[in-house]
């Protein structure tokens, strides 16, 4: 198994590659399901979720990832990410994987001139707050059980969460310096 696989079918997935080998990690991008075999661990990026859907059915991913996420590979989806993960969402498209028990609100916080950026506190990466970029972010309406909260805007929605190997953030942290989130999955990765 080689290093950690970024789904690159649409969305900023070129982000999490930059990010992942500046930190010295080997990154794959992910176009087929051929690819799915030299990884260890999986990030779904931000982009159009419904796109990224329909691209994931187009290229034959989605059952093999349903598959190797639920056989334990560690997957962490950001923003459209954390919609095609979720198990359910409000709107009627597209048709989540059902892997991680959340229910999930598309664009919860307008469009893309309502894009911002906060600093918020996430416990599980320290002290120090980390500055989190929303662009069209989804939200999490509902955690099921078994499902950890991770961090809360100040209205107190939940904006990341994880259950198992399953890890999901609102916002992009590939668009920050702050390495802090990548480091946490390549933890989960490890297993450490």
């Amino acid at each position: 198994m080689g290093g950690i696989g970024v789904l690159a079918l649409q969305g900023d997935f070129a982000e999490h590659v930059k990010l992942l080998e500046a930190m010295g990690m080997q990154a794959t991008e992910v176009r087929l399901p051929g690819d799915l075999r030299d990884i260890q661990s999986l990030i779904i990026p931000g982009g159009e979720s419904t796109t990224i859907a329909h691209l994931m059915d187009v290229f034959n991913l989605t059952e093999d990832i349903k598959r190797l996420v639920r056989e334990g590979m560690p997957t962490w989806g950001t923003c459209a990410g954390m919609i095609l993960l979720a198990n359910e969402i409000t709107e009627d498209r597209p048709k989540p994987l059902g892997l991680i028990n959340i229910c999930v609100q598309r664009n919860a916080f307008g469009r893309q001139v309502d894009s911002f950026e906060t600093d918020v506190s996430v416990p599980v990466l320290g002290a120090e707050a980390f500055p989190a970029v929303f662009i069209r972010a989804p939200v999490i309406e509902e955690i099921g059980p078994g499902v950890k909260s991770l961090a809360y805007l100040d209205d107190h929605r939940v904006i990341a969460a994880q259950q198992g190997n399953v890890l999901v953030t609102a916002f992009h942290p590939e668009l920050t310096k702050d390495q802090r989130f990548h480091s946490y999955f390549l933890s989960m990765s490890s297993g450490s």
